[in-house]
């Protein structure tokens, strides 16, 4: 009696787990329209696991020798970093599977490109290669895998074309030809990129070099969604406000993207963490022209000081009066800071001085040639308590955020200037506005702000901004703004131009990571 109940449980729940497993299969992407024939011959290899969280079912580097259903929970895949542990690249929810296509097309040297780890709550089904290759090689079967491998082809080829009609990337090429190719997608392309870079790169595949550069031009920024575009490409071209984060990059490496070529100093959007766990060489344009830069942040001084954006409008109205709207003040004998005194804020500290001024100065690395011009490092609650006038020239790192923030309000002298052109994450906006209705911020003379990122660069003379900071700012005659325009001179561009073309051209040569000569990693 005891042998027959044990064996009736026995067989209970061998039917119940078989029954789950066919349920696995029914709601697992690709394999659910599979014909039962088929589903009952793998549905008889699958082994169920109920990992703890934070089980690795899958180490990166090793041989996919198995492809995981996902019944419920979740799979998170990683990649493993030097330090601070693994980088997250996304999430396996119920019904999707891992590895499959790898056991499909078996290769002996197949590695996994990531770790694959069991999330909260995990049941997962394991199917091993080796047991799924053999059912495959029924004939029936093989026809119906090769049936299935065509209808994900196709689907895939459709959505990579339909993408390619729907967003216009290839609204141009520049430098196709014959050789060895480095094929480049330009994000965020407006009309200046494609007028300085065509002819550039016409000039460099011409000089008789093996290699040639093909760049395609989008003008949608890089993010998640939009980094599918550069599926088949060798690289990418970015600027200041494309988002090369941990996702993006992820979808450009899977694409075959190894290289990010910035067309600027900046590379605070680009998550190096990932894009050196991902593979991916990142370089930059360290220096193109700091005076442009610091002759903007001047100009600025003046329009702000002088009210020369009121007078110029007044003027065009054949206003010519003037009263105390108009009054500024010389800046000889002010007292003025610049926070930051690296390449540009050396350039400034020496223009500056021309006026006459008391230079102050803030950074963690002192310079010898401020000092040779007369300017003296201070702290910072120094320079907020005598500056009529400070210069933001830091870098945008987590100790220079809002460096001008509500706390140090009631620090600043009374109708100070500030000027700003560095990165706008450096002045707390809503701070900026409290003071400028307070008084304590007389003017400010702006190149960048901390959310521009979806307005900068683009024409919304005929949309609504619903940014009600920046409208707030807009509004307001005591702050003079330009759009991120302060590298925008004809020798900036050009060095630009030509030090991007030389990134890629060293990319080619085989250099990668730290050894490209404008590295970032």
């Amino acid at each position: 009696l005891c042998v027959m109940i044990l064996s009736l449980v026995y067989l209970s729940g061998n039917k119940t787990t078989t029954t789950m497993a066919k349920l696995a299969l029914e709601n697992a992407e690709w394999l659910s329209s599979l014909s039962e024939p088929l589903k009952n011959d793998i549905e008889s290899i699958m082994t169920q696991r109920l990992p703890s969280e934070g089980d690795c079912l899958l180490k990166e580097g090793e041989i996919i020798d198995r492809f995981i259903i996902v019944e419920a929970g979740t799979l998170i895949r990683t990649k493993s970093t030097d330090a601070n542990g693994p980088l997250p690249l996304d999430e396996l929810g119920a019904g999707r599977v891992t590895g499959f296509l790898h056991v499909v097309g078996h290769h002996d040297d197949d590695m996994a490109f990531a770790n694959v780890i069991a999330g909260k709550d995990a049941k997962v089904w394991i199917v091993r290669g080796e047991e799924f290759r053999a059912i495959t090689e029924n004939p029936q079967h093989t026809t119906e895998m090769m049936n299935l491998l065509t209808r994900l082809l196709r689907k895939a080829s459709k959505i990579v074309r339909a993408t390619l009609n729907e967003t216009g990337v290839r609204v141009g090429r520049s430098g196709e030809g014959t050789g060895r190719t480095i094929k480049i997608m330009c994000y965020d392309t407006t009309s200046w990129v494609r007028e300085n870079f065509e002819p550039q790169i016409e000039k460099f595949n011409n000089e008789g070099k093996d290699l040639k550069l093909q760049m395609d031009y989008t003008s949608d920024r890089l993010d998640v969604k939009t980094a599918k575009y550069a599926a088949g490409y060798d690289a990418v071209c970015l600027f200041v406000n494309d988002n090369a984060d941990t996702s993006a990059l992820w979808v450009l490496s899977m694409g075959g993207v190894k290289f990010i070529a910035m067309r600027c100093a900046g590379f605070d959007r680009v998550d190096t963490k990932a894009a050196k766990a991902l593979g991916l060489s990142v370089a930059r344009v360290p220096a193109y022209s700091p005076y442009a830069v610091a002759e903007h942040a001047i100009s600025l001084l003046m329009a702000v000081n002088r009210k020369i954006h009121i007078a110029s409008v007044r003027v065009k109205m054949a206003n010519f009066s003037l009263d105390s709207g108009l009054l500024g003040m010389d800046i000889h004998g002010k007292t003025v800071a610049v926070m930051g005194t690296g390449k540009i804020g050396q350039i400034l500290c020496k223009i500056i001085s021309g006026f006459g001024v008391n230079l102050l100065a803030y950074d963690v690395f002192e310079s010898d040639e401020v000092k040779n011009l007369g300017g003296t490092y201070v702290s910072k609650e120094e320079i907020y308590k005598q500056a009529d006038v400070i210069f933001l020239m830091m870098p945008l790192l987590p100790a220079t955020t809002h460096t001008i923030n509500e706390d140090v309000l009631p620090m600043l002298k009374k109708g100070v200037i500030l000027i700003n052109t560095s990165r706008g994450g450096l002045i707390d906006t809503n701070a900026l506005i409290s003071g400028l209705h307070s008084g304590i911020i007389g003017g400010c003379g702006l190149d960048v702000y901390e959310n521009e990122g979806e307005y900068f660069f683009q024409d919304y003379s005929s949309k609504s901004i619903k940014d009600e900071r920046l409208v707030a700012m807009l509004g307001n005659n005591r702050i003079v703004m330009t759009a991120h325009q302060a590298f925008f001179t004809k020798e900036a561009i050009d060095k630009i131009v030509s030090t991007t073309v030389e990134n890629f051209y060293n990319f080619a040569s085989g250099l990668r990571g730290s050894d490209l000569p404008n590295s970032v990693c």
